[in-house]
């Protein structure tokens, strides 16, 4: 839509015939009468990062046509990128890998796709014993309620009002940050 790019689809559009009295609808209430009866699935598409099924075959689509308008060689993706792409959770959407493979494509040195290629980031895996996957802000708040919990013999309801939280979020803080208490 909006475009003046003709593309090939494939698609069924079913509607039920409702006559009135009056000898059938006229053009405009038909039309305003699919829209509006189809209207909620239009707005209920999930998520990408729900649909992790669908990002190879659309990656592998954009793939190709970013390759051909850049008369560019390109088979695919290395299995490492094609388990980034895969994995990471694509907040932006089609749009988003639309852009990042089209990126890629002008990125790729050789005939596929490589990790290197992407500007998206591994998704990050957080383990208790290495702090390393941890931003600076969150191995300070890490490192504070560790600090806290030892000058407080462990007590978590005296470490909490200390450190001027809840209960529960030091709660969940212990277990995100994977403090052993």
């Amino acid at each position: 839509m909006g475009g003046r790019t003709s593309y090939k689809t494939d698609c069924r559009v079913h509607r039920r015939h409702q006559s009135s009295a009056g000898g059938g609808h006229q053009i405009g209430q038909a039309a305003r009468g699919f829209v509006l009866s189809h209207q909620r699935h239009f707005h209920s598409a999930a998520a990408l990062r729900e649909r992790r099924e669908d990002i190879l075959p659309l990656a592998n689509s954009f793939l190709k046509r970013f390759a051909a308008q850049a008369n560019r060689v390109i088979t695919g993706y290395t299995p490492d990128a094609a388990e980034m792409l895969r994995k990471f959770d694509w907040p932006g959407n089609v749009r988003q890998l639309q852009n990042e493979v089209q990126r890629a494509v002008l990125m790729c040195e050789g005939k596929q796709v490589d990790v290197q290629d992407l500007s998206i980031s591994a998704p990050r895996v957080e383990t208790p014993e290495d702090e390393t996957n941890l931003t600076l802000m969150e191995a300070m708040e890490r490192n504070t309620i560790v600090q806290m919990l030892k000058e407080t013999g462990g007590n978590k309801l005296e470490t909490a009002k200390r450190l001027g939280i809840g209960r529960q979020t030091l709660y969940n803080k212990i277990k995100a940050y994977g403090i052993e208490t």
